[in-house]
């Protein structure tokens, strides 16, 4: 924090939508209900991945860390936004600012990273099924995990802590909902076009290089599930492949609309969408993908639900 900017402001306005009041009170509401759904959505999904002695496999060690990424997304998001919603006063302080901007930007970075390794494995399973046990051992999940997490939170660093040291001149208000690089790169003085150059080169970095990991796996295994003899090894790959990319198209489509673009070219309330949807789409989504596309998550999430209402 000491390479923190000392020019800071004590706190900072997100205008938010403070100039369409009437939308305030409906994504009050809407995020009131979403929010605790997107929470126990993902812990559901942990604790049958965790209860499930059949579920103890790659796939749901890497769903797991995804659906732990996704509660601390939207948490790190939609609080704020709940208290500047339903109150006058629209500002969140610098501090928390920081944490938010560190927070946000982690698990973002780790999520890019945690769904290409999430597609890796998919590809092994299905294209090479004889070797998956030996290649996607526990070691070597452990190690990858360990990798994405670690370049997020390499990621939110060194860009959240070169964007804090940019001028502010004074402004501390953000057309915004939450505190995020490139609408404080946006909203800087003074020479910024080496911050937005760099922000650029790292995300495609963090974004363009994961996805093409992706549709490249992706490619591997449509043509593995094409030469399959069986309808059902068909429809059972289809079935696990289908849900992991409808998640990544929920992920990465607004990701690269957001920060594949210069900061100085977004439009005005194109952040806040985004934002909207990070925090109430994604998150909710994931886990009703998952469990209603997958045969194995809803045996086990009926299992559970009646072996607790038994004992009961």
């Amino acid at each position: 924090m000491a390479l923190i900017n000392e020019s800071h402001p004590e706190e900072f306005i997100l205008l938010g939508f403070s100039d369409q009041h009437w939308l305030e009170l409906p994504l009050f509401i809407i995020l009131l209900i979403t929010y605790p759904m997107a929470l126990l959505g993902n812990i559901a999904i942990i604790l049958v991945s965790k209860l499930d002695a059949h579920l103890h496999s790659p796939m749901y060690f890497f769903l797991t860390n995804l659906s732990f990424l996704d509660m601390c997304y939207t948490t790190s998001i939609v609080p704020q936004m709940l208290f500047n919603l339903g109150s006058s006063k629209k500002t969140i302080s610098y501090m928390g600012c920081v944490v938010q901007l560190y927070i946000f930007h982690t698990m973002g970075g780790t999520e890019c990273l945690l769904l290409a390794v999430m597609s890796f494995d998919r590809y092994v399973a299905i294209c090479r099924p004889l070797h998956y046990t030996l290649i996607m051992n526990q070691p070597t999940c452990v190690l990858l995990v360990s990798t994405v997490w670690l370049g997020g939170i390499t990621y939110a660093v060194s860009e959240a802590t070169v964007t804090l040291q940019l001028p502010l001149c004074g402004i501390n208000k953000l057309d915004h909902v939450l505190c995020e690089i490139p609408v404080l790169i946006k909203t800087a003085c003074g020479e910024k076009e080496a911050n937005e150059l760099t922000l650029s080169v790292v995300c495609i970095f963090m974004l363009a290089v994961p996805l093409c990991l992706i549709l490249a796996s992706y490619a591997s295994i449509g043509r593995a599930v094409l030469n399959m003899k069986t309808s059902e090894g068909k429809k059972k790959a289809f079935g696990t492949c289908s849900s992991h990319l409808i998640v990544v198209f929920l992920f990465y489509g607004p990701a690269i609309s957001m920060y594949l673009q210069p900061p100085s070219s977004i439009t005005k309330d194109q952040p806040k969408f985004m934002a909207l949807f990070y925090a109430v789409v994604t998150p909710t989504a994931n886990p009703f993908i998952y469990t209603l596309r997958n045969k194995d998550v809803k045996g086990s999430v009926s299992n559970l639900v009646r072996s607790i209402f038994i004992s009961k």
